[in-house]
């Protein structure tokens, strides 16, 4: 996923769509850790505006999070939430190589379990 566009995206707010990531992720034995949170950084910031909703009163929430496996490079989750949507892209960039077989543990847990949680 070289791109890092979204390869998930759930229709719930942030934290029911965040639960249910790690809820799974942990279920098939990855450890999953938040590094960023936009709205924590957000509160010594109280000027800036929303640049989807144009005010500083908004739902817009976006979290890193460090996936870990069996290896000890940990492979960087970008979840971004507004309007009761939340996508879900993996960052495989030159600079921060993804481990493959974590990569497609990750999807493989997460689409495989949304298929069947849809059905």
């Amino acid at each position: 996923m070289s791109d890092n566009s979204p390869f998930l995206i759930i229709m719930q707010s942030y934290e029911e769509a965040l639960d249910w990531v790690t809820c799974r992720l942990s279920s098939v034995g990855l450890n999953v850790m938040r590094t960023f949170d936009l709205q924590a950084a957000r509160h010594t910031h109280t000027e800036c505006s929303c640049p989807h909703h144009g005010t500083e009163l908004c739902d817009c929430q976006m979290v890193v999070l460090l996936v870990y496996g069996d290896s000890h490079q940990p492979v960087s989750m970008i979840a971004h939430s507004f309007d009761g949507k939340t996508w879900f892209s993996l960052v495989d960039t030159p600079q921060q190589r993804a481990d493959p077989r974590l990569e497609t543990a990750i999807i493989q847990a997460l689409i495989t379990q949304s298929i069947a949680f849809l059905n």
